[in-house]
């Protein structure tokens, strides 16, 4: 069946169901799971909405990302580990998320992809996109979407 899941998650509630869901599928495949957290890096420009503050502000605010969002996915795994699924937690540094989710399948040799959609429609989504979309459309592997 499966022999390397990964699972996108952002520690939201919505995310956890993806994230129970696949352990569970890892768990009944006998699969590894790769527990990903996409970390965005600060905006530098004044177009990309960013205060203009000093590197070493803008190195500590980075850092403060990744340590939450490593302590996301290390929790994720230390509930796979607890159900007997192998488990791998990784923090990507990245501002378009569906393209760090494609790049560490493909990094990963991942054979599944498990992740969460708000289900946004109308003007909401046309302003806030849908990385699960971008996912859906450029995967070359299945995709498992939970709303």
């Amino acid at each position: 069946m499966y022999q390397r899941i990964l699972v996108a998650t952002d520690g939201s509630k919505l995310s956890k169901k993806a994230v129970n869901s696949a352990i569970a599928l890892a768990a009944l495949a006998g699969a590894e799971l790769v527990a990903l957290k996409v970390v965005p890096r600060y905006p530098t420009s004044y177009f990309e909405g960013g205060i203009a503050l000093q590197p070493s502000e803008i190195q500590r605010a980075e850092k403060q990302w990744a340590d939450e969002g490593q302590a996301v996915v290390d929790a994720v795994a230390k509930a796979a580990q607890a159900k007997g699924v192998t488990a791998k937690a990784l923090t990507v540094k990245s501002d378009v998320v569906s393209d760090a989710i494609l790049a560490a399948v493909k990094k990963h040799q991942c054979d599944l992809i498990v992740m969460a959609s708000h289900g946004r429609r109308g003007i909401k989504r046309l302003l806030l996109g849908s990385e699960t979309q971008q996912v859906l459309t450029h995967a070359t592997v299945p995709v498992l979407v939970l709303r």
